[in-house]
Formats: C-alpha cells, sequence, structure tokens
C-alpha cells in the first residue's frame, strides 16, 4: 500500500508488463497493478487537485481531537516562533554529538556479537565490554562502567561515593542542598563555612550505612546569590587533603539554573590551584548531551547517571552508567562487586543490544526533550507564569520548572501531563510518600519504562511554592501537546 504517492493527481503512468484495472469510490480513484513476470500487485489512490486544495491541513486540527483550544494553540504558536532560534542552537548541538555517538561505535568496532546474551557470572560478556567502550569513547572519558543492574542514579552515585570514600576523608559539596534521595547516603552534612549542621528537621535517621556513620566529614557550599559556584568560598574550604568534591549538575527539587561545562571549567580550575589530587566528582544525571561537551571534557575526573534518563533514550530498560578515569572505574567496580572480582562479573543477560542502541539514540532524542522544555518555558511564560530557564538561557539539564504556587495547580498539571501520555493516559497520577523524601511527590510518567525522565514527565514535591519540574519528550510533539494541555488544564482549574 502506497497511499500517499502522487496523491495531488490523478494521472497514472504503469510499468511495461503490467495489467491495470481501476475503480473509482466517491471522488478517490484506487488504481490496482500487477506485474505480469512476477506477479507483485500494489494499490495507488489518487485525489483530484480541487479536493486536495480544499482539504483542512492546518497544524491546529491536529491537535484539536486532544481537546486544545484555538487560544491556547496559537499561544503555542507564538511560543515556537521565540522559540526558533533556540531550536537552532539545540540542533546544532545535536548534530555534533549524534556524529561523536556514531564515530564511538565505530571507534570501539561494535559488531553484532555484542548483541548476545551472557548469563550467569558474567566472564567474557563481549557486549558489556563494548557498552563500556562505547560510553567512554562518548563521554570523553578513559574508561565507563555501564551496568543494567544499577537500579537508579541515586544507586549508581551512592556507589561512587562508597567506594572513593573512608574514615577521615573530606567530600566538599559545592552545589548546594543534593538531591533529597541522596541525603540519607551522605548522613550529617555541615555548611562549610559555619560548621553548623544542615537538614536538621529531614526526617531520615541517620544510618549506619551513611557516609559520616564511617567517618566521612561531608560539608557543603551553597551557590552564590547569582546562582554562581562561589569560587572564593571554594577555593578558601578546599585543602591539599580534601578527597572529593562534588558537583550536582541539575537542579535536583529546587528553583536554581543547572550548572553549564564553563560553570564546571571554573570549579575545576580553582580546585586544581590548591589540589592536584582531590577528585573531582559531578552527578550528570539529566546532562547528558545538552550542551557541547561532558564534564569529563573540561576537567572532571568521574561522572555518573541513570540510563532510564538522557543516556538511554527510553530504549534502555535500566541501569546506570559511570565514566572517567581508569583508576576511580577500577576502585568503584570493586565496591560494586567484589575486591579482585570487579568489572568481571554482572551478566548483560542480552540486554547490550537496548543499551547500545538507546546510547545510539541518545542526542537526537535528547534534543527533541529540549526542545519540549524550550517551548513549555516559553508558553507558560507569555501565560503569565513564572519559568525556569527562560528561553533564552544556555542550559545544562532538560529540566523545565513552572512555578504554580498551590497544590493543587501542582495536581491539575500533572494530571495533564499524564493524559498526554502514549501510556496509561487514563491514570490520575495522586500525591503520595516516596522513599528518599521528606513529602508527599506527585508524579506523572505514562512511560514505556518504569520512571524514565527522558520520556514526557512532570513531578514535584508538595510543599511551597508547589513547583513542576517537567522533563522529556521522545519526541517533540508529545511535549508539544503535553504543554498545551497544561495550560489548558490550569486554566479550567483557574476558572473553579
Amino acid at each position: 500500500m502506497r497511499p500517499w504517492r502522487n496523491w495531488h493527481t490523478r494521472t497514472f503512468e504503469g510499468r511495461v508488463g503490467d495489467r491495470t484495472s481501476s475503480s473509482l469510490v466517491g471522488r478517490t480513484k484506487t488504481v490496482t497493478t500487477e506485474c505480469t513476470r512476477c506477479g507483485e500487485g500494489n494499490r495507488w489512490f489518487f485525489i483530484s487537485l480541487s479536493d486536495w486544495q480544499g482539504m483542512d491541513m492546518s497544524d491546529y486540527n491536529h491537535y484539536r481531537p486532544f481537546g486544545i483550544s484555538r487560544d491556547v494553540f496559537e499561544l503555542s504558536e507564538e511560543a515556537m516562533r521565540l522559540a526558533r532560534d533556540a531550536f537552532v542552537r539545540v540542533d546544532e548541538i545535536r548534530e555534533k554529538r549524534q556524529l561523536e555517538v556514531l564515530r564511538s561505535f565505530m571507534e570501539s568496532r561494535v559488531s553484532e556479537s555484542a548483541f548476545m546474551a551472557k548469563t550467569g557470572y558474567g566472564y567474557g560478556d563481549v557486549g558489556r565490554e563494548k557498552a563500556e567502550a562505547v560510553f567512554a569513547y562518548a563521554f570523553g572519558a578513559e574508561d565507563a562502567l555501564v551496568r543494567l543492574q544499577f537500579g537508579s542514579g541515586t544507586h549508581v552515585l551512592a556507589t561512587c561515593l562508597r567506594a572513593l570514600l573512608n574514615d577521615g576523608d573530606e567530600l566538599l559539596i559545592v552545589t548546594g542542598r543534593p538531591y533529597d534521595t541522596l541525603l540519607p547516603t551522605l548522613g550529617m552534612v555541615k555548611d562549610a563555612l559555619t560548621d553548623q549542621r544542615l537538614y536538621p528537621g529531614d526526617t531520615f535517621t541517620i544510618s549506619r550505612q551513611a557516609l559520616s556513620s564511617r567517618g566521612v566529614s561531608i560539608r557543603q557550599l551553597e551557590l552564590t546569590e547569582e546562582e554562581t559556584p562561589d569560587l572564593a568560598s571554594i577555593r578558601a574550604c578546599v585543602k591539599p587533603d580534601t578527597r572529593m568534591v562534588y558537583i550536582q549538575k541539575s537542579r535536583g527539587y529546587s528553583e536554581r539554573r543547572a550548572l553549564v561545562a564553563e560553570d564546571i571549567a571554573s570549579i575545576v580550575h580553582v580546585v586544581r590551584e590548591v589540589s592536584r589530587d582531590t577528585i573531582i566528582f559531578v552527578d550528570n544525571c539529566y546532562g547528558e548531551f545538552v550542551e557541547p561537551v561532558e564534564p569529563t571534557r573540561v576537567g572532571a575526573d568521574l561522572i555518573a547517571g541513570s540510563l532510564i534518563k538522557n543516556p538511554g533514550a527510553g530504549i534502555a530498560p535500566s541501569g546506570g552508567y559511570i565514566a572517567g578515569k581508569a583508576v576511580l572505574i577500577e576502585e568503584i567496580a570493586d565496591c560494586m562487586t567484589a575486591v579482585d572480582v570487579g568489572r568481571h562479573v554482572g551478566p548483560s543477560l542480552g540486554f547490550s543490544r537496548l543499551l547500545l542502541e538507546g546510547l545510539y539514540f541518545a542526542p537526537s532524542v535528547t534534543a527533541s526533550a529540549m526542545k519540549g522544555a524550550i517551548h513549555l518555558g516559553a508558553l507558560f511564560s507569555l501565560a503569565g507564569y513564572m519559568c525556569s530557564p527562560s528561553i533564552d538561557d544556555v542550559r545544562g539539564d532538560i529540566v523545565q520548572t513552572v512555578r504554580l504556587d498551590e497544590s493543587r495547580a501542582l495536581e491539575a498539571f500533572c494530571r495533564a501531563i499524564q493524559a498526554s501520555s502514549p501510556v496509561d493516559s487514563f491514570v490520575t497520577p495522586a500525591p503520595a510518600p516516596m522513599p528518599g523524601y521528606d513529602c508527599d511527590i506527585i508524579m506523572a510518567s505514562g512511560s514505556f519504562v518504569q520512571g524514565s525522565t527522558i520520556e514526557l514527565s512532570a513531578d514535584g514535591p508538595l510543599r511551597p511554592p508547589f513547583i513542576a519540574f517537567v522533563q522529556g519528550g521522545l519526541t517533540f510533539e508529545n511535549a508539544r501537546l503535553g504543554a498545551m494541555k497544561a495550560l489548558e488544564s490550569l486554566r479550567q482549574f483557574e476558572g473553579m
């Protein structure tokens, strides 16, 4: 069936030796051909030029069946116009990073044998080894660990921290409060300038497994009022024996902006003025393929993230990655499994193809998510909401925030995102407690992979100022629809 070929004309030229029959149903002519030599059949549909010109193919008619009003659609069209230059920048980054990923596959000599399943211990797992080689090359690192067995980004980060920090070591966090889910792993965190304990009101008790319980000193510096790294304070607080400086690239559940490569480079420069041996570790979740380079290209020793975010492209079913200096990767591998066993065990179970395919598509899918975030920010800014980043800001992650100031508005927003999803669109998300958080969380994620945030999703803590954190979109059209439905939902909520 080739329904679109020569759609606008009734003329048809059959091949030599074809038997042709035709029929007319209404105004559409159907022509069927059959090759006299091989019997291959083709059916062609034709419509008159006048009928084609009379068909309403406007963009609005694509979105109207989803309940989008003309008013909201026109506002979205204006947002698209405002986003034009930003979209061009996204496409430039996508092109560069996509070709770099392609080259990483070629240089790593990936072959079909990498897709075979290994079970048991996983000794000699070619697929696992190829995946790790490709990730290392794509991220500009000496080495990488890529494992399906990592259950979340927090799992990956905790593994790195436990491997590299021991009794008497100091961890200096230089980007303010980390993710809520990481706080129990850290334990007691103190202000690097005042030595006062931070987060005493958080609901978790300090576990014997927490880093502070194992004798690790954890200090924290805030960003400046301009949301930039406090370089003067970093210079004052880093000591020659500081074991690790920790950088969280994305914003977490805060209103601060995501850091960009330039910020990370400035931190690296200041730390290296004081210590050549301090490990600079970047939580890279939500930041992969957003910028022209990864943090490893500007001096970070180690980066880590989740495969159900950017680098998995909605294809990887689970897992996480760590990339950086080879000596650190080996130390982390020993902690991940057992000393001297290290990276040699942990079978791919036949999932290497999905992990590799996810990485291959990651730059393009991340670009779709970026465009979705830019459009949503522009649309809600035009509608009068406070959004971050703004349309002209340099972005360091795929997250877009919308400040809603009321819990019911946040719930209405998330319900609309859920209703725009390809999976579970009929489900109504509700706030609920989640492990690692100090309040109820509402999450909308109608995803093919549970919890995948490279797929269109929205979430937020039920606490003031009730911010919706929106990310992902395997296709831009889905992300655009979700943004419009969210605005429609808020308008209905405000009109109640």
